[in-house]
């Protein structure tokens, strides 16, 4: 096999990137993974995760020279001394706003694996029927039983810690022991439950961090630092889980540095013979060849991709033939919630650090619930603990007092922030700015979406329910907020090259390949044709993993 020639290219390193590198190769291809980014090796490129507070120049603050440099990570909770490295330079890869939209990226091997909050639910049969019940969007070209067996493949293989259930709008799976609720979330879970009849649920996080020893990795040590790199192992990442499978078979090639500026399209063949690559240390351009191309670069620079793809077939690029390509970003909106207080645990205190809490799973617009002002549905995500030292600062006390008010934790607290669904606009969309130019003279994204009066409605019941919820469970001085949500904000971002069940309305078939190019498969959230209200990596590595063995099978038999 020449050097430039593979079996299968996998674009991108993150969660999807990772599950095609894994399973092609397991499957006996040559893969070559192209990532844009730098290396980040397991265990000793997690330079921070070791340190202890002290350690840390600026306590965990960032400095005003990084506030200038990276404006959009300091739009949230994201901007910390001990991560700040792990986010893509944002002079060097910019992209304008015609709305609001904030956009975290991680321009290095693993990707945002190695960031992200490791909630995993599988969605439902509520969620893939969704856009057929109401008519937002098209319908889904699979159900939920066409994933159920590939949940049950990534879960065995990733480690996801969770509790059985039974609730049938949140399907349990292949589950390791739960991270266990504390004293004050277990009792508000069964008040919870026994007002609202069984018909309300607050359980465990269904997680990424293996609780007992899994797949040679020794298992999660509640450190809660996970987003620093874990050299331990207790949570799935790429470098942790994927990349050293893929690496076992001698079948992976990986080249960091490289991003790829267009998938090579032969019009006769009407299939992708490959990829062109920008060195981003020499700016020169490579090809590579491959079979199939599996595109994993991120949601949105998936898209980016397809857009500069086969222009000269297709001006809009490769998948623009429905006038779907680039449309319908989604996103979960959140930044809004509930907390309050606890009385009556002043004798209890718990130690560690979680790497989770407990998760209030979908009852909106759910069989039985009405008179809703909204479509779809949210969840919440949470915690209860009890209050430390840095309750006092506000006191403003000090010699004895403040040492005396130390000598005790405070009281507890329990609080939870919604997760609310954004229905699939066609207007939501993302382009080509033509006039801006990335650090490599390419063009970059635009972005034009917005939450409409759907998600506005949503946010005013996800308050006042779970204000109502936390009533009925006893808890005290309950406070509510909701600071707005920009687009992206959720990290979650998801559509502009939907899969279908019509070459006229979709960017991909039922099996993640592109219509104009059954070669190419987009598999990461860029694929989704709506947006759930649970978190989405989960379902990512599910469509992952089925695809990449329907290539191979359709490979065998030469149809690819």
């Amino acid at each position: 096999m020449a050097d430039n020639t593979f079996d299968a290219i996998v674009i991108g390193s993150g969660i999807s990137g990772g599950w095609a590198a894994k399973e092609l190769c397991e499957k006996g291809l040559k893969v070559l993974m192209l990532e844009r980014g730098a290396e980040h090796k397991h265990i000793t490129d997690y330079k921070t995760a070791t340190k202890m507070p002290w350690e840390f120049e600026h306590r965990g603050k960032t400095t005003q020279q990084q506030k200038e440099d990276y404006p959009v990570i300091h739009r949230g909770w994201a901007a910390n001394e001990r991560v700040m490295d792990a986010w893509t330079n944002e002079k060097d890869s910019p992209y304008t706003e015609v709305k609001p939209f904030t956009w975290w990226r991680s321009y290095r091997m693993g990707g945002r694996s190695v960031l992200w909050g490791r909630h995993s639910y599988r969605w439902s049969e509520l969620d893939f029927e969704a856009n057929a019940k109401d008519g937002f969007g098209v319908d889904w070209p699979i159900r939920y039983k066409d994933l159920a067996p590939w949940y049950d493949h990534v879960e065995r293989f990733a480690g996801i810690s969770g509790s059985v259930e039974g609730l049938p709008y949140l399907p349990d799976g292949q589950f390791l022991p739960p991270v266990p609720l504390n004293i004050v979330e277990k009792d508000v879970a069964a008040k919870i439950k026994a007002f609202y009849k069984g018909e309300r649920h607050m359980i465990n996080s269904r997680v990424a961090n293996i609780t007992v020893p899994h797949d040679q990795r020794p298992g999660c040590q509640f450190r809660n630092r996970c987003w620093e790199g874990c050299q331990f192992g207790g949570y799935f990442s790429t470098q942790s889980s994927t990349l050293p499978a893929a690496v076992k078979t001698n079948n992976l090639t990986v080249r960091p540095l490289s991003i790829v500026t267009k998938i090579l399209y032969d019009k006769d063949k009407k299939k992708a013979t490959g990829v062109e690559v920008l060195d981003s240390m020499d700016n020169k351009t490579y090809e590579f060849k491959a079979k199939i191309v599996f595109v994993c670069a991120s949601a949105l620079n998936s898209t980016w991709l397809l857009f500069n793809s086969a222009t000269d077939i297709w001006p809009g690029g490769l998948g623009s033939s429905s006038g779907e390509l680039g449309h319908n970003v989604m996103d979960h909106h959140y930044n809004l919630g509930v907390s309050g207080e606890i009385e009556g645990y002043e004798n209890v205190t718990e130690f560690g650090r979680r790497p989770a809490g407990f998760y209030i799973s979908r009852f909106a617009n759910t069989p039985g619930d009405k008179n809703r002002s909204f479509l779809r549905g949210y969840g919440y995500q949470g915690s209860a603990s009890r209050q430390g030292w840095g309750r006092v600062v506000a006191e403003l006390s000090i010699g004895s007092e403040l040492k005396e008010a130390l000598t005790e934790p405070g009281g507890w607290r329990i609080g939870a922030t919604g997760f609310g669904e954004i229905l699939p606009y066609h207007e939501n969309k993302i382009s080509l700015d033509s006039e801006v130019k990335d650090k490599w003279g390419l063009p970059v994204l635009k972005m034009d979406a917005e939450m409409k009066e759907n998600e506005l409605n949503m946010r005013k019941d996800i308050k006042e329910d779970l204000q109502a919820m936390f009533e009925a469970a006893g808890v005290k001085n309950i406070s509510t907020y909701d600071s707005g949500h920009a687009m992206g904000h959720g990290i979650h971002e998801m559509g502009t090259a939907r899969m279908g069940r019509d070459p006229k309305t979709s960017v991909l078939n039922g099996n993640n390949q592109v219509w104009d190019a059954p070669n190419v498969f987009v598999t990461d959230g860029a694929c989704m044709t709506s947006s759930s209200c649970v978190n989405p990596s989960l379902t990512y590595m599910a469509l992952t993993a089925r695809a990449a063995d329907f290539a191979v099978s359709e490979l065998k038999k030469g149809n690819l």
